[in-house]
């Protein structure tokens, strides 16, 4: 977990807590909601960007001569 935002971490620290302590409710200022927003759509975003497979990736030339086989 080391490339996680600040508010990833502070999130996976609540809910760790909230699971410690039994809680069964937790609660996200405006603040750390905007922000834990922001950065799973930017997380999402990259992820997405890194699936997408340039074209000239996708065209290539496969070519068989069959070998030896008879």
């Amino acid at each position: 977990m080391k490339n996680l935002s600040l508010a990833m971490k502070n999130f996976n620290d609540k809910v760790k807590m909230m699971n410690q302590t039994g809680g069964k409710q937790l609660t996200l200022s405006a603040d750390d909601a905007r922000n834990l927003h922001a950065d799973i759509f930017n997380l999402l975003t990259d992820l997405a960007e890194s699936q997408t497979i340039p074209a000239e990736e996708i065209q290539k030339n496969l070519s068989l001569d069959g070998g030896g086989f008879k």
